[in-house]
């Protein structure tokens, strides 16, 4: 695998109907859908049904299946065995399974096609087969998705909700008034791009395949309470603190009133944690770059001798995420410091997800040692298709 070659955002792209990736995000992006006819002309064949089937029988493969029938919704969580499906021939029911980034190199090469949006923001490649009129009704997203037809047609109504209401005592999250301003029949190859909170109801027209590229979006509080836990986690035990002191405190008569001066204290402590910008952007980093849950990886090869000698490539894992700010690298949850010559060969690791051998050369014995522990813990793999090729 040759390392990614940087995007040029200023080009017209036939994935984003013509617009570059510069103009989609200035007209586009968070404001207004945007429906691309052949945005990948034919679809993709990400992978065949029995597959995908069979790739909903795993554990670590996070999948749902989704029945509709006369009573209403039947939602149920995978994994599956192959006999739980119900037969194919039965219309109205969806399999929908998250991750395939995670598991299959098409769909992670896939999910590379939109790194014209931060890696921090990008989140993964959901399949959903459906049968003849599958889906999961007209609902609201609170994240941006690009929902690229696959394989068959899916009809697709789309339509902004001012006031949503769901409908009671169903296992999904269905709108129970949604009127479309947009009907639109979906063929393989065609994409249609949704803000958050566009109402959206896609019905399948016979068997189809349906991927949804989505986008992590974090609420404020989540957020909060993820890079404040970090900060927490990080903080030194073995350093001393200071310790609360009232030598002043006066005898009281209200026991049970909290001393002001313990609540001064108290704020003064979580206001200096807070001072700390250093820390604050490591525990973002560190929290953005977090791999998903259940995500376990494998020791890669050892590097050979005559590759230890003459240079070794890398690339990062599918399941890798590597992100950077100005003074650190994260990966997978973890943060490195890093300046000079390593930084802008690390930052260009994560940038294109893989290093030439002359890239590695070029590092640090520190970076390199870094680099063999980062492949011992699978995070890394060593590139069979460059071993000495430059940058």
């Amino acid at each position: 695998m040759i390392a990614q070659s940087l995007m040029d955002i200023t080009l017209a792209s036939p994935l984003l109907g013509g617009l570059s990736p510069q103009t989609f995000m200035r007209r586009h992006w968070q404001k207004k859908p945007l429906l691309v006819r052949q945005a990948i002309p034919g679809g993709t064949a990400l992978v065949s049904r029995a597959q995908l089937f069979a790739m909903a029988g795993h554990d670590e493969v996070e999948s749902r299946l989704i029945v509709q029938h006369e009573g209403g919704w039947r939602l149920r969580h995978g994994p599956f065995a192959r006999g739980a499906f119900p037969p194919l021939k039965q219309p109205a029911w969806t399999l929908l399974v998250q991750g395939l980034d995670l598991h299959l190199p098409a769909a992670r090469a896939l999910l590379d096609r939109f790194r014209f949006v931060p890696e921090a923001r990008l989140d993964d490649v959901m399949l959903s087969y459906a049968t003849d009129r599958g889906g999961v009704g007209p609902h609201l997203d609170s994240y941006d998705v690009f929902l690229l037809q696959a394989q068959g047609q899916r009809r697709w109504r789309i339509g902004r909700v001012p006031q949503p209401a769901l409908v009671p005592d169903v296992p999904l999250k269905i709108l129970s008034a949604f009127e479309p301003e947009h009907d639109w029949l979906l063929e393989p190859g065609d994409m249609l791009y949704l803000p958050p909170g566009w109402g959206h109801d896609g019905i399948a027209q016979g068997e189809c395949m349906t991927c949804s590229i989505g986008f992590r979006a974090s609420s404020r509080d989540e957020l909060a309470r993820e890079v404040l836990q970090r900060l927490l986690d990080a903080a030194d035990a073995d350093t001393p603190s200071p310790l609360y002191r009232d030598a002043q405190q006066p005898a009281t008569d209200a026991p049970g009133r909290i001393p002001p001066a313990l609540q001064a204290f108290a704020a003064a402590a979580v206001a200096r944690t807070l001072r700390d910008a250093n820390g604050l952007a490591c525990a973002l980093g560190e929290v953005l770059s977090e791999p998903k849950r259940g995500i376990w990886f494998e020791p890669s090869a050892p590097v050979a001798g005559d590759a230890q000698a003459n240079g070794f490539a890398v690339r990062l894992d599918q399941r890798s995420r590597a992100i950077y700010d100005d003074a650190h690298v994260y990966i997978n949850g973890e943060s490195f410091r890093t300046a000079g010559r390593d930084a802008r060969l690390m930052r260009r690791l994560a940038d294109r997800r893989a290093l030439s051998a002359s890239e590695v050369h070029a590092l640090s014995s520190e970076a390199r040692a870094l680099l063999h522990t980062w492949l011992d813990d699978g995070w890394l793999q060593l590139d069979d298709d460059e071993t000495t090729g430059g940058s």
